[in-house]
């Protein structure tokens, strides 16, 4: 498990360096296994605490079975959750047009509403390929867009990067990133793969959603919203059949989610969402 606590350490440390850089973070979780091993992992960067509110985007289309996950934690952890919906929305028929108005609306509404100046978000580069995109602290502009440069005077192009490379073995990470940001994204998680988040699960005994496990021959790889999130052929229903499976299944993580098309997931992004 050594590779494990690798990880950890590394995750550990940049939840350390935001809480001390910034001065009102939030934790943005869906309560699927990501967000469940992140807040593990902020329990052991803060010694058995969450010292942040914890935010959850609720569609109001979510499985009962995430509802039922949510409450147990909550009750269970003293976690101060915030739930987020956003309060003109309605649901289209369209999915991209239903994930911009009932997701990345409420996320927008709730970060003006608390003014956090930065937001913790699960997510892992081999999930997607535009999050494999993204660098551990991700700034955003006041439209919410991914801001990565600046105007200068000085040099060829006229621009500043904000985002330099991050040398992941001299754990430097930018912090400030210019006067126009809005509020920086930090992923923690970003360096983790989905093998490695369930070997964490299974190490640690963290609860999890039953849906990931098999029933009648099929089981969820990733949950989303009901209306739009599909099961997959699988006979795993233990973690470490899932593990096991993972080693043979070459297909994408979230092909289940109608939604992840490569150019939806771009527009979206760009529109503020993770």
């Amino acid at each position: 498990m050594s590779s494990l606590k690798e990880l950890e350490s590394k995750s550990v440390y940049i939840i350390r360096e935001l809480k001390s850089r910034y001065k009102n973070p939030a934790v943005l979780v869906s309560w699927g296994k990501d967000s469940i091993v992140l807040l593990d992992v902020i329990r052991k960067a803060f010694y058995g605490e969450i010292p942040f509110p914890v935010v959850h985007i609720d569609t109001n289309q979510k499985f009962k079975e995430i509802y039922e996950l949510r409450d147990k934690l909550v009750k269970e952890g003293n976690i101060n959750l915030i739930i987020a919906e956003n309060s003109k929305g309605e649901r289209p028929k369209d999915t991209f047009t239903c994930c911009n108005q009932l997701k990345t609306q409420a996320l927008k509404q709730c970060i003006k509403k608390h003014k956090f100046d930065i937001v913790i978000v699960g997510i892992r580069r081999d999930e997607h390929g535009i999050r494999g995109k993204e660098h551990y602290f991700s700034p955003r502009d006041k439209d919410f867009k991914w801001k990565t440069s600046e105007e200068q005077k000085d040099g060829d192009s006229g621009l500043k990067s904000l985002q330099d490379p991050e040398f992941s073995g001299w754990d430097i990470y930018a912090d400030y990133f210019g006067k126009e940001t809005d509020h920086v994204r930090c992923h923690p998680l970003l360096h983790w793969t989905e093998e490695n988040i369930w070997e964490y699960t299974q190490h640690n005994n963290l609860p999890i959603n039953p849906l990931y496990f098999s029933k009648d021959g099929k089981r969820y790889r990733s949950i989303g919203c009901q209306p739009c999130t599909e099961p997959i052929e699988s006979n795993a229903r233990n973690i470490k059949e899932i593990i096991e499976e993972l080693k043979e299944n070459k297909t994408s993580e979230r092909a289940g989610r109608r939604i992840d098309k490569e150019q939806h997931m771009e527009k979206l992004r760009s529109l503020g969402y993770m």
